[in-house]
């Protein structure tokens, strides 16, 4: 899982030509809105669906959230309940939804929401995601709960992606393959969002469980670490991840579904780093 590329990769997306290919700045400015929507997003990352988990800008409020999205050129998110609380109302999802893609940036995802084996914290959970109009829950549910979130899956025709969440979640998913173990004979809307660096941590190669796992990963949080023996956010490229076999391993199956960076590092100065991770990746598609 080292990035044997990162040498390359890093290279290339820091000069200044390919700095201009990535297209993180504009003239020596982050893009606007405006010129971030004259371009299709297949034309812009590869095919790939490339956005941002709102957990990122935890520190931040929601406009603020969407401002900075919508600066980096990102036309994708996944939101996370604090920009929109669980507690809220049909009408005020609809509102933040419309926030979002009025910045030119369409919510594919919602979440990490955790899901209790109680049926009326569940099902305010899928009308959520419904409310949002997302296609995807990404979630963290109790492994008992499993029945009641397969019937719900059935009823709201909403896909479940759970959260690995890396070696501490040790009674819960570790890894991609401790999700497919719980899900593998239940409704196949239920899958993987695959948090790349928590894979890694939990010793599976994330590239590797991408194409093995293939049509039930549902969502990617994208990020890069300095170590797999303890959580340890870095800027993508400085880290061990192999980031350009993981995005291969996406656009190999084809993959339609959001792939979020999710950029733990410095959340209350979040900018800069979500920065470089966004120019590091568009550096290594334009290349």
């Amino acid at each position: 899982m080292s990035n044997q590329s990162g040498h390359w990769s890093r290279r290339g997306v820091l000069l200044g030509g390919v700095a201009g290919a990535v297209g993180v700045l504009a003239g020596g400015r982050l893009a606007s809105a405006a010129e971030i929507t004259q371009h299709p997003a297949g034309d812009r990352w590869g095919g790939l669906k490339i956005g941002c988990a709102t957990y990122t800008f935890s520190k931040y409020k929601v406009d603020d959230a969407i401002k900075w999205i919508a600066r980096m050129g990102l036309p994708y998110c996944s939101i996370k309940e604090v920009h929109l609380p669980l507690k809220s109302t049909t009408e005020e999802r609809k509102a933040v939804a419309t926030k979002f893609k009025e910045a030119g940036i369409t919510p594919l995802s919602a979440g990490v929401i955790s899901l209790s084996n109680k049926e009326d914290q569940v099902r305010n959970a899928f009308e959520y995601v419904r409310d949002i109009g997302a296609p995807v829950m990404v979630a963290s549910p109790d492994p008992v709960a499993l029945p009641l979130v397969e019937k719900l899956v059935k009823e709201f025709d909403i896909k479940v992606a759970i959260h690995n969440h890396g070696p501490e979640d040790k009674k819960k998913f570790p890894s991609p393959d401790d999700v497919m173990k719980a899900v593998a004979n239940l409704d196949p809307r239920i899958g993987c969002c695959i948090d790349v660096g928590h894979c890694a941590r939990a010793g599976t190669d994330p590239a590797e469980a991408i194409g093995r796992i293939g049509p039930r990963v549902y969502d990617i949080h994208m990020k890069d670490v300095a170590r797999l023996d303890r959580p340890s956010t870095v800027e993508c490229g400085r880290g061990v991840l192999d980031i350009k076999g993981i995005l291969a391993a996406l656009r190999k199956i084809n993959f339609q579904g959001h792939v979020g960076f999710e950029h733990e590092k410095d959340m209350a100065d979040v900018v800069p780093g979500l920065a470089e991770c966004v120019g590091y990746v568009r550096g290594i598609i334009a290349g």
